[in-house]
């Protein structure tokens, strides 16, 4: 079988000859070159190499200059780059540029060959750029994943996943809470080489301080109290697959330093063992916090800030995205009416003004609460006023909440009658699911003061959030 053949760009020999050394005992075939020029000329020659290793410090030329004028380099092979850890901007800039990955100084031998054997069977990177980013033609025509909507808000949404998917590259994505951040994270993987590895997502803020670290990393048994098996975590469980990491600006500063050391040598240590494995994860992050606020009160990492947000995404808030309310409303209404074995008929002007006028701080995840109980609460066809947000404040009170509101106000604890009405048929999990999205909605949709209403625990409104995310019914 031919080996692969892997272009070294690097003008100190010593340094060339480890590199090509270190490649060719993984099986490759190393060809080393030490001028941004001599690679220009192989290319021209019709050279083919499966990946190229390149320095970004070069005698002739600046490494990512030599990305920008010659977009060749990107789309015949991945590029590779490497940089001084003080250089680690410039790192970031290339991986912008499309670069696959990037790799600091000193490198390990394992770390190298590892990265190597991915950008290899990844193949060229489509462009990260933003002029590629606004007139690729190799971009998906149709919504990807699950997404709803084609404002130029969420067009642009969709650009950037098209754009991004093949790379390597870290992905930090921006937005309010319910905007579908990890909707959009599962799109990068659905789009990418990765689609056959698992997506794996964790949710940095849900689970508790001291658990992280084993959910994230793993742990053996007998490790800590609880620990009764060996456990593989989430990173490893994401190998040649995507992890997202939802809320990661929650994340403690000492698992951070070890987040971050993950991101630096592509390997993981379980908690209680000295053993280090070798992994390969594309990462993606997510936060409704502002991360460079973060950065700047000393509560995030900065080095990790910038490992992570190599190419940052903005999800843009559903009061932003024009005429997507209404196509994702009749989307909602009619899901939940087949779950619910009713027929609704389409929204009607009046249902849809009083959606478009609304400011969603909730956003999607608000409005699609606000349709599922609508099904559930009424019989149809036509769906009435009284079941979707007024014009102006909060929520206008569906019959169960408006109910519990009276009876609460009033201090009695006698039965009351529309009370009992609303709640007949109804389970004990469907009224706790309605009781906190009200308090999510009076809370602007943060999920902290909605939980300081209700006197409970942030995380504990999270865990049940996602288990009904994951039946479809998220509050």
């Amino acid at each position: 079988m031919t080996r692969k053949r892997i272009l070294i760009v690097e003008d100190i020999p010593a340094l060339a000859l480890m590199y090509a050394g270190h490649l060719e005992k993984a099986g490759y075939e190393a060809v080393v070159v030490d001028t941004g020029a001599a690679v220009l000329r192989a290319l021209a020659q019709g050279e083919a190499f499966s990946a190229l290793l390149l320095d970004l410090q070069l005698p002739d030329i600046d490494g990512l200059e030599l990305l920008r004028t010659n977009v060749d380099l990107l789309a015949k092979q991945p590029v590779i780059v490497v940089t001084a850890d003080g250089s680690l901007s410039r790192a970031i800039d290339a991986m912008r540029l499309g670069a696959y990955d990037f790799l600091v100084k000193p490198l390990a031998a394992k770390r190298l060959i590892s990265v190597v054997a991915s950008a290899v069977e990844t193949g060229p990177t489509i462009l990260t750029s933003a002029p590629a980013l606004a007139a690729d033609p190799r971009l998906p025509a149709a919504n990807p994943g699950g997404f709803v909507g084609s404002s130029s808000a969420m067009r642009e949404v969709y650009r950037q996943i098209g754009c991004i998917a093949r790379s390597r590259a870290t992905v930090l994505i921006t937005g309010e809470s319910g905007t579908g951040k990890e909707v959009c994270a599962d799109s990068i993987h659905r789009e990418s080489g990765r689609s056959g590895g698992a997506f794996i997502a964790i949710n940095c803020g849900a689970i508790p301080e001291n658990l992280l670290e084993s959910e994230l990393f793993g742990h053996v048994k007998g490790s800590f109290t609880g620990a009764v098996n060996d456990r593989i975590g989430a990173v490893q469980a994401a190998h040649k697959g995507t992890l997202f990491l939802d809320e990661v600006c929650e994340m403690a500063l000492p698992l951070q330093v070890k987040l971050l050391r993950f991101l630096q040598t592509g390997t993981v240590q379980r908690v209680g063992t000295s053993r280090v494995d070798e992994v390969d994860v594309r990462i993606v992050c997510a936060t409704n916090r502002d991360p460079l606020r973060e950065v700047a009160e000393g509560r995030f990492r900065e080095d990790l800030y910038y490992r992570l947000a190599v190419v940052p995404v903005h999800m843009p808030p559903l009061r932003e995205r024009g005429s997507d309310i209404a196509e994702l409303a009749q989307t909602f209404l009619q899901r939940f009416a087949r779950e619910e074995g009713k027929h609704f008929a389409p929204l009607g002007q009046a249902q849809l003004a009083a959606l478009m006028a609304y400011r969603w701080p909730g956003n999607v995840r608000e409005l699609q609460n606000v349709l599922r109980r609508a099904a559930v609460l009424w019989d149809g066809p036509d769906l009435p006023l009284a079941a979707l947000p007024a014009e102006r404040g909060a929520v206008q009170p569906l019959p169960v909440t408006a109910a519990l509101a009276s009876e609460t106000s009033s201090g009695s604890n006698a039965s009351h009658p529309d009370l009992a009405a609303a709640l007949r048929g109804m389970t004990l999990d469907e009224i706790e699911r309605l009781v906190i999205a009200r308090a999510i909605a009076d809370a602007d949709g943060s999920l902290p003061a909605a939980a300081r209403m209700l006197g409970v625990s942030a995380s504990t409104l999270y865990r049940k959030r996602e288990r009904w995310a994951a039946s479809g019914e998220a509050a």
